[in-house]
């Protein structure tokens, strides 16, 4: 993946609790309080256009983000803003700032994460016909519903990183997807929590 501008060595952060932007990704924001839109607008204004989404944790905030690139934006009647973050990279986070903007900027660190900024993973190992029947026993559970042919077709990174996204995990469970080392790792932990969930983790029927 190449890009005309340098990973820079501070950017905006977005902390956004239960949203995770996983490698080679995208997803749609909902922006209106007054710092956050600011926040936008200045970053719309760097060569970069990037935002660390990242979730709080504790009294602070997560080790680990991923930043966005700005691709899409429009504005509603009442000055709201609908974006889309294409992911770039996740980061670590060296220290969060504050002072200078009315949004927190963020010291991050790229280098534990060179593989994002290459072409998509595969999972060698992946067994969508142990998978899928989970999947959809799982959704069936939580009154979800999904376009079963393209999820069969989807690669294997974007079927992953999407469930990874969306399914109704707790914000410690995606946080974990998240840090994944590999494609691999993220599969077998989202493997792992949809058993553990269906096994009555989470307060839903044991498996028969």
């Amino acid at each position: 993946m190449l890009f005309r501008f340098d990973l820079p060595a501070r950017i905006a952060l977005f902390p956004l609790t239960g949203a995770v932007l996983m490698p080679r990704a995208r997803i749609p924001l909902h922006v209106f309080e007054p710092r956050y839109l600011q926040m936008l607008d200045d970053t719309l204004k760097t060569d970069h256009r990037l935002i660390g989404l990242i979730q709080p944790e504790g009294e602070g905030l997560a080790a680990i983000g991923c930043a966005g690139r700005v691709v899409a934006f429009s504005e509603t009647d009442d000055g709201r803003q609908m974006i889309s973050l294409r992911a770039i990279s996740r980061f670590r986070l060296v220290e969060a700032q504050e002072g200078f903007t009315p949004y927190l900027m963020g010291e991050v660190d790229w280098s534990s994460f060179a593989r994002d900024m290459k072409g998509p993973e595969e999972d060698p190992a992946m067994d969508r016909a142990a998978l899928f029947p989970l999947l959809r026993r799982y959704m069936e559970a939580h009154d979800l519903s999904t376009d079963w042919d393209a999820a069969s077709e989807a690669q294997d990174e974007a079927l992953i990183n999407s469930l990874s996204m969306v399914l109704p995990f707790s914000p410690g469970d995606r946080q974990a997807l998240l840090e994944s080392p590999t494609l691999t790792d993220r599969r077998e932990l989202l493997q792992g929590l949809i058993e553990f969930a269906l096994h009555g983790g989470d307060n839903e029927e044991r498996l028969q």
